[in-house]
């Protein structure tokens, strides 16, 4: 047989077994109640475990992965531990509770009104997208995730809040998707919201397929190829499949080609990198060298670094989802042990009561999508992932430049930059114990006229998270001013700022 012959035999038969893998998507899946119940509960139970694990060492290691030799920890009643002791960890999950309980309170067809006054009004505190949407949510600027209103718009907030979305869809993953453009547009848009579409995909995908290669491939078929998300997702699983014993490799390839964030002033020029795009590549690091191994899936998403207690809870979730509740290992189980009454802060919610009220809102789901629930057993109709509609941030902007400009109660604040656009970081000080929490209220000019009046509280929870910004000015020199009325009560304090420009930044140095 000549070169030429084989070559085409091969292609035929990699044609034909691609064409048996698409009519192998089952248009329906059979499950039991038990069964449904015991995977919503792995997902719930997962992404605790994960959060659990990697939650001392969030953000610790920036640039770097974690080395095998340094130890994490873990024991019988940790989950307890650290719910008692650091209850703020579990934002992941009081963050998704919030949306859930409205499901629970307001009811399946809740308007997106609901999730965001829950979501701006909520005791706890929040940071990066979720602080900025808070903001604008209050003071009622429309669309508080679009990155024109949201510097933080790509960050990862939404990506590690959409675990309930694919939870309550499973086998329908279009819907998680339809869930996740009414609440995620809320804090994020473009890379940082397709992080939530992507994630709320394979956990729906991950009730009616054990293949973690199918799922991950399969739910990114719900991103528009032309993102960047779906790019750097797309590399992952190529360099998997390139190097499939080493995941510090393909490791190395994600941040050499991925580990740039132009939107978050605070990772910008900076080993920091809270980005969607680049944390949902460490939990697909994770998922496809864990080889549905929970030890070794959320270990190496934890050690990948940056925002390594969310992106283990991610992995784990959607990796407890696939095994069930019961085949978690007895290892991982007994650190959630006696934790699973406690609510979570902030909420009424425990994890057992979170399963109850996941099984009620899946079967409502599957019955309203076409299925049917007996009392026995489950009948899903699957859906084909379709992709989303297509938005990208931050287009033809580039950092050039961050200027440290340190000062305290400076007024007017002035600067000038080269470029076509910036963000001025700071906040908003009480000068006095005795200071009410009131407001400040300060203006900005850029070339002499005013752009914006923005309100500055002196709440924490209600802070304005980066004193202000201005994107697509017109390449050139630019003068900036922000002032306001001398007052005995605020004062306005700034750090740096970030300089984009239309062209991307280049180091030379005379040879």
């Amino acid at each position: 047989m000549k070169k030429e012959q084989l070559v085409i035999i091969i292609l035929v038969l990699f044609a034909l077994f691609s064409c048996k893998q698409v009519e192998e998507f089952p248009p329906e899946v059979t499950l039991t109640k038990e069964r449904l119940l015991d995977k919503i509960k792995g997902g719930w139970a997962g992404q605790a475990l994960g959060v659990t694990y990697g939650s001392s060492t969030e953000f610790k290691f920036n640039g770097t992965f974690i080395q095998d030799y340094q130890p994490i920890e873990w024991y019988e009643g940790y989950v307890k531990d650290v719910m008692t002791e650091r209850p703020g960890i579990y934002d992941d999950i009081y963050m998704d509770l919030t949306f859930v309980e409205v499901f629970e309170r307001v009811g399946m067809d809740a308007p997106v009104d609901s999730f965001a006054h829950a979501f701006a009004h909520a005791d706890y505190e929040l940071w990066h997208a979720n602080q900025v949407a808070r903001y604008n949510i209050v003071k009622r600027v429309k669309d508080p995730g679009h990155w024109l209103n949201n510097p933080h718009a790509d960050d990862i907030d939404y990506q590690i809040e959409a675990d309930y979305a694919g939870l309550m869809t499973p086998g329908m993953p279009n819907t998680a998707s339809e869930i996740s453009d009414k609440i995620g547009h809320i804090m994020n848009s473009g890379d940082g919201w397709y992080g939530g579409v992507y994630v709320g995909a394979m956990y729906s995908l991950a009730f009616i397929s054990d293949d973690i290669g199918f799922v991950v491939s399969e739910a990114l078929k719900t991103i528009p190829q032309q993102s960047k998300f779906y790019k750097c997702i797309a590399d992952v699983i190529k360099w998997h499949k390139q190097y499939p014993n080493d995941w510090h490799q393909t490791w190395f390839k994600i941040q050499k080609k991925h580990s740039e964030d132009i939107g978050c002033p605070d990772g910008v020029f900076e080993a920091f990198n809270i980005d969607a795009t680049i944390n949902a590549a460490y939990v697909v690091l994770g998922l496809l060298y864990g080889e549905g191994n929970y030890t070794k899936t959320i270990d190496i998403s934890t050690r990948a670094g940056y925002d390594s207690d969310c992106n283990p809870a991610t992995a784990g979730g959607i990796l407890g989802t696939i095994l069930g509740y019961s085949n978690i290992p007895e290892y991982w189980m007994k650190g959630l042990k006696d934790a699973e009454d406690i609510n979570f802060k902030y909420t009424d919610i425990s994890l057992n009561k979170v399963y109850e009220m996941s099984l009620k809102h899946a079967l409502y789901m599957i019955e309203k999508n076409g299925g049917k629930v007996e009392e026995e057993n489950i009948f899903i109709k699957t859906q084909k992932p379709v992709a989303v509609h297509l938005e990208q941030n931050f287009e033809g902007m580039y950092p050039s430049k961050k200027v440290e400009f340190y000062s305290t109660d400076k007024n007017p604040v002035e600067f000038e930059f080269e470029g076509t656009g910036f963000v001025l970081r700071g906040d908003a000080q009480r000068r006095h114990e005795k200071a009410p929490y009131g407001e400040l209220t300060a203006k900005l000019y850029i070339d002499g006229v005013e752009v914006e009046t923005a309100e500055f509280p002196m709440s924490y929870k209600y802070r304005r998270h980066d004193l202000f910004w201005k994107y697509q000015l017109p390449f050139g020199k630019h003068k900036v001013k922000v002032e306001y009325a001398p007052n005995d009560d605020y004062r306005l304090r700034t750090w740096d700022y970030v300089i984009y420009s239309d062209k991307p930044a280049i180091t030379k140095h005379s040879e």
